[in-house]
């Protein structure tokens, strides 16, 4: 079935082969290229559908986000365009991560907005739940630490999503990593056009927007911060534990707060505990960051393990052999030997160990580019070729700001590894499995990728000058912003790749590489 998205056409459906609508007679190719199918979703201003764009080969399945504004005078579609390219600029910056689905055009047409992006192929999380159950308390853990970096990410980029919760949180097929989607940011810029030109105020009005149940209440009082994403997550974070909405749940009549501990009786202390704060009423006493959730995971996990040994060392010391009499000095140990701990954690997971270093490895990681030629993690210890293959055997996948200079990793398997901001060069990476990894803003000059699997690799920003790519399957991978001076793509295959002419000129092909339009060099 095939769409019609013209607003006056009585009869929008059409077989598979038509070419132009039956009932009509437009064209049935949105913006010359793209065919539109099955209906996603449909709201009051617009559709989300399924289409394919013919202009590529395979014609590759995308999503098209239809925004109708139901008010055409010239001054509202002249506010609703500059907020929608705003927008639309924001969801392409923001498309540079891989579980952000990519902005892979945007057009206006018949006083119409239209986005096209990835289309993410998988599960949602409410439907995961709705199918299989309630997840455990370790599964929800392991969730809020796969997804709370990209939220990190998300709000660096000055964003707030506004619409967390399970439905929009997909478990991508292809590589099983969760995928953030429907950021809804432009469809509620342009209600906010409407609710401005409807109330005769030249100023855009605030919008409260998102899922009832989910918002924080300051959101729903259209005050958003980077902290209603938490509470928003904490309330997703309850669904997946109890599969209950939270709407479903009732409020506490004194606090008005979700009443929503006595459905998780089975919790952990601590857990509880995180989950409480995470959604707290007052925004003040909130995690005001991603970051400050992950460090509250991570101290959990290592209160738990020193408290043993702290409960092991009173039995001995009621026994008489450890002498108590400076209760002060004891704490005091216990403390620093928790803090060293905590170190030692994030010094294994190649993360910074100190709030500067993160403030610092997080400035360096928003700016999107490399500061000076020099790595971040230049003062990190240098890795050894067997402790990252036998740390990845472990289930380690973060390498972000490791050093591993000048590492013989030839046919290592390192697939969906992330190398964010590491010193990678000179490595020899020859012939391995490095699919679906992320290079982001890491070095890499020198570097001997030849015939390595990098399909759906994400270079963005990184430094690749001189790095030899030959023989590469690149298809599908990302070199925005990339450095490619002198890089060598001979024979490699960069089908669908997203990768800039320029870039290219600056690199070294011939007659066997593979464009990005799927044809060879000679032919392209």
């Amino acid at each position: 079935m095939i769409y019609c998205l013209n607003p006056s056409c009585p009869e929008p459906k059409n077989p598979n082969n038509a070419r132009h609508c039956q009932s009509f007679g437009s064209d049935l190719k949105l913006n010359g290229r793209y065919m539109v199918g099955k209906t996603l979703g449909q709201g009051g201003f617009g559709a989300t559908f399924l289409a394919v764009d013919t202009s590529l080969p395979g014609n590759p399945v995308c999503v098209i986000k239809q925004l109708r504004p139901a008010n055409t005078t010239a001054n509202f579609l002249k506010m609703a365009r500059e907020l929608f390219e705003r927008e639309a600029e924001t969801l392409g910056k923001l498309g540079n991560h891989p579980q952000v689905p990519r902005l892979l055009d945007y057009f206006e047409e018949k006083q119409q907005f239209f986005l096209v992006q990835d289309f993410v192929k998988g599960s949602n999380l409410q439907k995961q739940v709705k199918e299989n159950g309630p997840l455990s308390e370790a599964a929800v853990r392991q969730f809020l630490t796969e997804i709370l970096p990209l939220f990190d990410y998300i709000h660096s980029q000055k964003v707030i999503h506004r619409d967390i919760k399970p439905a929009n949180l997909i478990r991508r097929k292809i590589d099983q990593k969760l995928v953030l989607i429907d950021f809804g940011a432009v469809k509620n810029r342009v209600n906010e056009v409407m609710a401005a030109d409807l109330s005769g105020d030249n100023q855009l009005t605030s919008f409260a927007v998102g899922t009832p149940g989910y918002c924080a209440p300051e959101q729903m009082a259209m005050r958003p911060t980077y902290a209603s994403d938490i509470y928003s997550l904490g309330a997703t974070c309850i669904y997946l534990l109890t599969g209950k909405a939270p709407k479903d749940m009732g409020y506490h009549s004194r606090t008005g707060a979700l009443d929503w501990e006595r459905h998780v009786s089975h919790l952990s202390h601590h857990f509880q505990q995180v989950l409480q704060k995470m959604m707290e009423m007052a925004v003040r006493d909130r995690y005001q960051s991603a970051q400050a959730v992950l460090d509250a995971l991570e101290m959990e996990v290592d209160q738990e393990s020193l408290s043993q040994g702290l409960v092991k060392r009173n039995s001995l010391g009621n026994s008489g052999n450890v002498d108590q009499s400076q209760p002060e000095s004891y704490c005091s140990s216990w403390s620093a030997q928790l803090a060293e701990s905590i170190r030692q954690r994030r010094t294994r997971m190649g993360l910074p160990t100190s709030r500067t270093q993160r403030d610092q490895s997080q400035s360096y990681y928003s700016k999107g580019r490399l500061t000076g030629g020099k790595s971040k993690s230049s003062s990190s210890r240098k890795l050894t070729a067997n402790e990252v293959i036998n740390q990845y055997k472990q289930g380690r996948r973060d390498f972000s700001q490791a050093n591993l200079y000048r590492l013989d990793l030839q046919e290592a398997n390192l697939n969906r590894s992330i190398f964010r901001t590491a010193q990678l060069i000179q490595v020899n990476f020859q012939k391995a499995d490095l699919r679906e990894a992320d290079f982001a803003n890491a070095i890499l000059r020198h570097t001997s990728l030849r015939e390595a699997k990098l399909h759906n690799a994400f270079f963005s920003n990184a430094d690749l000058q001189k790095a030899d790519f030959c023989k590469a399957d690149l298809t599908l991978a990302n070199f925005q912003n990339a450095k490619l001076a002198e890089a060598n793509f001979c024979g490699a295959n960069l089908t669908n790749a997203k990768i800039t002419e320029k870039q290219l000129a600056e690199a070294k092909t011939n007659w066997a590489t593979i464009m990005p339009n799927g044809k060879r060099a000679f032919l392209a």
